[in-house]
């Protein structure tokens, strides 16, 4: 009977211990509303800056007013115009010194020491690429949400990888596995392409990164972050949906903890420290 109630108490103790294991974000520094439209940031730890990519104007239209800007990771302004004349772009990526970005039908490549577009890749039938992600062997993945499709691109030329993936946004390469965002469903696929659910979202989801453990930080463009633990267990970090400022395609430092957040319509850029509470 002792031993019956030892362990019903250890494993109230661990639960407890468990559920008081919470997180919250903090906020560091956010820029003015002086960024055209961020959608997603991309840093560079080593050189203490990051890329981000700038609509400027309607996320579906083929204006030539995006472009891919630079900011300290502090929050100051490097420069705005490092790369003019894009469509509406999204996400980043980089492998090496090239830099990839999602632009509507296309994605364009960047030098990265020459701040110069070095090509554009065509992408069969797009109409709305949206993340971006790249393996260590430098295979790029690219989401097209309104039609539901994620397309691979190697030796600079685009395939289709995966369909049927209604909303499909966020993408993350790790190892041999692809997670991603699709509509409601936090999804991965492994290297078969064979796809297994990890939980469900409140809301169409939008930016994903990997705090380490299998635990990830994931958006809602309308206004959502969570932390998402390996069993598939959420809880919100924020929620500024009635304030109407997006909530875009983050990054995350592991090392000092920070979540860089882009705003969209809210134009500003701000950093959140995760913490324990």
């Amino acid at each position: 009977m002792m031993k019956r109630l030892f362990f019903a108490l250890t494993l109230s103790f661990l639960a407890g211990q468990s559920l008081a294991q919470k997180y919250s974000l903090e906020k560091i520094w956010e820029t003015d509303t002086v960024v055209a439209v961020p959608e997603s940031v991309l840093p560079d730890y080593s050189k203490g800056f990051m890329f981000v990519s700038l609509v400027d104007g309607q996320p579906a239209e083929a204006d030539g007013k995006g472009g891919v800007g630079k900011l300290s990771l502090g929050g100051k302004i490097i420069n705005m115009e490092w790369i003019t004349g894009l469509n509406a772009p999204k996400g980043l990526g980089r492998y090496k010194n090239r830099l990839y970005v999602a632009d509507l039908t296309e994605v364009v490549i960047i030098d990265i020491n020459k701040g110069k577009i070095e090509k554009k890749v065509p992408v069969n039938g797009a109409v709305g690429l949206n993340d971006v992600t790249v393996d260590n062997a430098g295979i790029v993945y690219v989401s097209d949400s309104r039609k539901g499709k994620v397309h691979m691109i190697k030796d600079d030329v685009a395939t289709l990888y995966l369909e049927n993936l209604g909303g499909v946004n966020g993408l993350k390469s790790i190892g041999n596995e692809l997670y991603m965002l699709a509509g409601k469903s936090f999804v991965k696929a492994d290297a078969n392409r064979k796809i297994t659910n990890i939980t469900t979202l409140d809301v169409g989801g939008d930016g994903l990164e990997p705090v380490g453990n299998g635990d990830f930080i994931v958006t809602a463009w309308t206004g959502y972050i969570w932390y998402v633990y390996a069993n598939g267990e959420k809880e919100l970090l924020m929620d500024t949906h009635l304030q109407k400022k997006n909530t875009a395609d983050i990054s995350f430092d592991k090392k000092k903890g920070i979540l860089y957040l882009p705003t969209f319509f809210g134009k500003t850029v701000a950093a959140y420290k995760l913490k324990s509470r």
